[in-house]
């Protein structure tokens, strides 16, 4: 049997920023609303988005709160134009995130850029598009 991803899920240090963040900044659509998670629908063939207050996240893994740096992963979107990359990339910043990575053209013919959310998750905004 193949696992089938459902839901990603973010700890965040503040719920109520990052639901801002992404409802307001990104549009995502909000599924579920509770004091201490959100759950958000990115659209058909997307696994859920998932937050959840960071320390509670960790305690329910059964591990320590403490870390930061670069976690391993970056999240992808993949827009169907560079115009459409460059907006992804202001609404964020305008939302309260950060470019990491200016969108430009790639050697391989795309076209990309990373911004971080205000926990410093990692986002990469890419098109294929010329």
């Amino acid at each position: 049997m193949s696992p089938q991803m459902s839901a990603v899920m973010l700890g965040v240090d503040d719920l109520d920023r990052a639901k801002r963040f992404y409802a307001e900044g990104l549009g995502c659509e909000i599924d579920k609303d509770t004091r201490h998670f959100v759950s958000f629908r990115l659209g058909e063939g997307s696994p859920q988005l998932a937050l959840y207050e960071w320390e509670a996240a960790a305690k329910d893994a059964g591990v320590p709160p403490e870390g930061s740096g670069f976690r391993g992963s970056s999240f992808h979107l993949n827009p169907d134009s560079r115009d459409a990359v460059d907006e992804t990339m202001r609404k964020a910043v305008a939302a309260g995130g950060s470019v990491v990575r200016e969108a430009a053209p790639a050697p391989w013919g795309g076209y990309f850029g990373y911004f971080a959310d205000p926990d410093g998750y990692l986002w990469k905004v890419t098109t294929y598009a010329s």
